[in-house]
């Protein structure tokens, strides 16, 4: 649920299987209840570990009439033009069952929708995406249907599916703190004199050369490029410099600092696992020495693959030779890396990232051994679906 990862948590989810058609309720608000408790208690009795499972399910009412999911056209633009120009209650019911209490919470967050008065070519439109066949009260505010509302009075959050503060007070409920639940990435922390001398004792500009000219050989020409963990921005410079359109993204502000000075106005502070970027907007991301800092790649290689328009390429840097590991002081990790390439390739393809180029670059020589190290680069392509 995009939703709850927005708001820091991973949930699991699991389809109930429960069959909405054949449930009746006195009112609208009290069926969206009844239908997310049996979405709740049908995933609980298939456990075998506890848990804490919400049942989630949404019902728009509009003169006292419950209204679901369409499922066809026809009872989409029948829904759509009762909807037009009025005002409806977006009831969704939330049941919280905690598994190690044994205790089961039921709640209703109820919100009003206004709706602008729609023309007959704007429903058929709407219609033919497909997008309000399959949610309930057919219209969505986070979506396609978005211009079509005008207003709410209420929580936000439930009209898209889950009410974050009814959660938030369920949760407490329970005995579990809203903070605990947050799924954060591992973040390296810089202080301004540490980001000033970064590069320095990276490499520098050859290092960051180097990489920018074997990065630049796998571009697609001419398109919008974001670099993941920019860094200071001295890669994303050296692309600047070779003809090309970056944006970048950190979490670190003593980094940011740096590299908005290299790229003003095209650097923002982001988490490279929910970036603020609509979907298939960038013909490239660009991740140079970032996936071996990561404990799992996984979440970053789905917004990769969210971001990426179809045949847009993702480019990182992978696991370095044991030679050049070795030779830099550092001996395998405990746990397998992020960044190895067989690892990688079975990851990505999860997300419709398909390995189709490669190259590798030398980076200055060592001050400790006088070698240069290898670094492979490699490139995936998404899908063109």
């Amino acid at each position: 649920m995009k939703t709850l990862r927005s708001a820091g948590v991973e949930p699991e989810v699991i389809v109930s299987g429960v069959d909405e058609d054949h449930v009746t309720a006195e009112n609208p608000g009290e069926l969206a209840r009844t239908l997310a408790t049996l979405k709740a208690r049908a995933v609980v009795a298939t456990l075998t570990d506890h848990a804490t499972v919400l049942g989630c399910d949404s019902v728009l009412e509009i003169d006292g009439e419950a209204y679901g999911k369409p499922g066809t056209p026809e009872i989409a633009r029948e829904r759509l033009r009762l909807m037009s120009g009025r005002s409806g209650i977006l009831h969704t019911g939330h049941c919280l069952f905690d598994t190690t209490t044994r205790q089961e919470i039921r709640e209703l967050a109820s919100t009003t929708v206004h709706f602008a008065e729609l023309t007959d070519d704007e429903i058929d439109a709407y219609v033919a995406t497909g997008e309000p066949l399959v949610v309930a009260g057919s219209f969505t505010v986070d979506g396609i249907g978005g211009p079509f509302v005008t207003g709410i009075d209420g929580d936000y959050h439930n009209v898209v599916g889950v009410s974050l503060p009814l959660l938030r007070r369920m949760l407490a409920d329970v005995g579990i703190a809203w903070p605990s639940l947050w799924d954060l990435p591992r973040v390296i922390e810089y202080d301004e004199t540490e980001a000033a001398r970064y590069d320095e004792t990276r490499g520098g500009t050859e290092r960051a050369q180097a990489a920018a000219e074997a990065v630049h050989e796998l571009l697609p020409k001419g398109g919008r490029v974001l670099e993941l963990a920019v860094g200071t921005g001295i890669v994303a410079a050296e692309l600047v410099a070779l003809g090309n359109l970056v944006h970048g993204v950190d979490l670190s502000p003593a980094m940011l600092h740096h590299a908005r000075i290299r790229l003003p106005g095209h650097v923002t502070a982001a988490d490279a696992t929910h970036l603020p970027i609509a979907d298939r907007r960038c013909d490239a991301v660009v991740a140079v020495w970032l996936l071996h800092l990561v404990p799992d790649s996984d979440q970053i290689l789905a917004e990769v693959a969210r971001v990426l328009r179809p045949d847009g390429v993702f480019i990182t840097t992978t696991q370095k030779s044991d030679s050049s590991r070795y030779a830099g002081g550092r001996t395998q990790p405990d746990e397998r890396p992020q960044d190895a390439l067989a690892h990688l390739i079975a990851r990505a393809a999860a997300h419709g990232l398909i390995l189709d180029g490669a190259t590798t670059f030398y980076g200055p020589p060592m001050p400790s051994t006088g070698t240069s190290p290898l670094y492979p680069l490699v490139r995936f392509r998404r899908s063109g679906s």
